[in-house]
């Protein structure tokens, strides 16, 4: 076996994770919002951002990229609007609300994807669906077993398997 042969799949398969990852750091702003010093480039760096946690204005314009509001973030997040608004825009955000967030933003890169835009997954989002109780998916985002039911219907779409 030729060795380009073996080295061309391995190759676009790491590179997969890696567009993954600036999708998600983009949707918080980039890396100047986030305030982390070195480029995302595995999940071992996202992981160590969430455990620093997110600055406010991270979590922000998240808000403004996928169309929610401060009340639908606060409660996914588990946390009161109120509280939410009143960090300063700079603060960080504790690690368990980080990982919340940076769960919605893989989630949603992630819909990108399978819906072949943001706008269209986002609509979807908002939509109430037969699968989901005829409730929206949006709905779902409070625990993760919702985040797992949106996931694994997206992975149904994605293969054509509509329910």
């Amino acid at each position: 076996m030729e060795n380009n042969k073996v080295e061309e799949p391995l190759i676009e398969y790491l590179t997969q994770p890696q567009e993954m990852l600036h999708a998600v750091v983009y949707l918080f702003g980039g890396l100047s919002v986030l305030n982390f010093k070195k480029p995302i480039s595995s999940d071992f760096d996202l992981l160590e951002l969430t455990r620093a946690g997110l600055p406010k204005k991270a979590l922000v314009h998240l808000i403004k990229s996928i169309a929610f509001t401060f009340q639908e973030l606060a409660a996914i997040m588990h946390i009161s609007e109120r509280t939410l608004q009143r960090f300063d825009e700079n603060a960080l955000i504790d690690a368990a609300y980080s990982e919340k967030a940076i769960d919605l933003a893989r989630l949603y890169v992630r819909g990108e994807q399978v819906f072949g835009s943001l706008e269209r997954f986002k609509l979807w989002m908002k939509t109430p669906s037969y699968v989901f109780k005829n409730q929206t998916p949006a709905s779902f985002l409070d625990t993760s077993l919702g985040f797992d039911l949106i996931s694994k219907e997206l992975g149904r779409i994605e293969h054509g398997l509509f329910a």
